[in-house]
């Protein structure tokens, strides 16, 4: 440990306090994606009072991304830190925000808490001499892909494009200065570095469109959505053999509106839908069947349909560990060695990561401190010390490890890196996905 990790792990030791007090406070505010204005004010405001240069706000509505030094006069890769803004939709969680009925039921708080932290230690003015290029702190919104009605709406008035906050970002270029990027997640199973595969997945709005009549005194003059959706749902799940293991699909959705009234034949059922996979090709296989299906159980009740599809995330792509941040990681935990993720591990579960993979070189690492099924009620923090403190030592010290003499484990990361897409051909990729497809009603005999 050299004289600047020193005064990294002192600074934040220092203002522990104010960083668990942040940590907290995120915590039971919790706010949903594209909606997260107090959580995006608090960051901030911890970085307006580090004086840094430049804070930009209101990217992808929420997004917020604040530089260490004057854009100007810093030469050099950029690194951003990112901390994810959202969280989910789970209003029985003890914490949870009774005015949103959000809750961080996946440690995006962490994240932020890890930034902010990182930021307070990188800002002293020895410690930013020290790094060469700069370091970029961003907030982005809407990780959890949820509210999908919501998020359409902002589509339709033009707010947004994606559903993904870091796709957006790509999307309008916010990420076009940044070289590359290091990202954090919240695990059970504690302190790792490096990360496997996971799945990506396209979004769906299903409508199933039927007839209205008394449900008792004339049920015949009506076409029963909620009847033609449960027969595209039991299609669907008869393809669950034509899916190859290897290929990691999952399928699942939510009926967000069944109909109106009880003793009225329900005209419309609405669906939200997630078709995930390990690979695009298999993700579009199971989303052509998925979609195929709610339009034959349509079609065989005589209702018409409104299927939109929409881009989600696109797969994590495996990456080892990186001694840069191997090295942070035993600093910061006072270890002497470190779990490595296996890249050839893979998770079902997805995240827009995996699209700025696509983009740019991305490290990940995970930290524990937490207790209880992700996306759940039972979520909780039981570690602040690993959940909150090693988190943002990690970030700072893996900033200093890149970023030191001459930025050289930076400059090879970026120089060795091949990117599957540009930012133009990823939008063009993206925009091929989204598809209509309406049918409707048949007539009355």
């Amino acid at each position: 440990m050299d004289h600047i990790e020193e005064k990294i792990i002192r600074r934040i030791e220092e203002n522990r306090e104010q960083i668990i007090r942040f940590a907290r406070d995120i915590y039971t505010h919790a706010e949903l994606g594209y909606k997260e204005k107090r959580s995006a004010a608090q960051f901030e405001e911890q970085l307006r009072a580090l004086k840094l240069p430049l804070i930009n706000t209101g990217l992808a509505i929420t997004g917020v991304k604040a530089y260490l030094k004057p854009v100007e006069r810093a030469a050099g890769p950029r690194l951003a830190l990112i901390g994810e803004l959202d969280a989910l939709r789970i209003p029985t969680h003890p914490y949870a925000n009774p005015g949103t009925q959000a809750a961080h039921c996946c440690g995006h708080h962490a994240q932020l808490t890890g930034v902010i932290g990182a930021a307070i230690a990188l800002a002293d003015a020895e410690v930013t001499a020290a790094l060469h290029g700069n370091v970029v702190f961003f907030a982005v919104p809407a990780e959890e892909y949820g509210e999908i009605s919501f998020k359409n709406q902002l589509r339709e008035a033009g707010a947004i494009r994606y559903g993904g906050g870091k796709c957006e970002l790509i999307r309008i270029g916010a990420f076009d200065d940044i070289s590359l990027s290091i990202a954090h997640h919240s695990s059970n199973e504690g302190l790792a570095v490096g990360n496997g595969s996971s799945n990506g997945f396209v979004s769906k709005i299903i409508r199933i469109l039927g007839r209205a009549a008394h449900a008792a005194a004339g049920p015949h003059l009506g076409i029963n959505a909620i009847n033609a959706m449960t027969l595209g749902h039991t299609a669907m799940q008869f393809h669950r053999e034509t899916y190859r293991d290897e290929d990691s699909i999952r399928i699942h959705s939510i009926i967000t509106k069944g109909g109106d009234q009880v003793n009225v034949i329900p005209d419309e059922v609405v669906l939200e839908v997630q078709v995930r996979g390990k690979s695009s090709g298999a993700i579009l296989d199971a989303n052509y069947k998925t979609g195929r299906s709610y339009m034959a159980g349509a079609d065989a009740l005589g209702a018409g349909y409104r299927i939109e599809t929409l881009p989600g995330y696109l797969p994590m792509i495996p990456t080892p560990a990186h001694p840069a941040l191997v090295a942070a990681a035993k600093l910061a935990s006072g270890r002497d060695t470190v779990p490595l993720t296996d890249p050839g591990k893979h998770g079902s579960a997805s995240t827009d990561v995996g699209d700025l993979q696509h983009i740019q070189p991305v490290l990940n690492f995970n930290t524990g401190g937490t207790r209880g099924a992700y996306h759940s009620p039972l979520f909780e923090i039981i570690d602040e010390e690993e959940a909150y403190i090693t988190t943002a030592k990690i970030f700072a010290l893996g900033a200093y490890r890149l970023l030191k003499d001459k930025a050289a484990a930076a400059q090879e990361l970026v120089e060795s890196y091949h990117p599957v897409f540009t930012r133009d051909s990823y939008v063009a990729f993206m925009e091929s996905l989204i598809k209509k497809e309406s049918k409707g009603v048949e007539a009355p005999r």
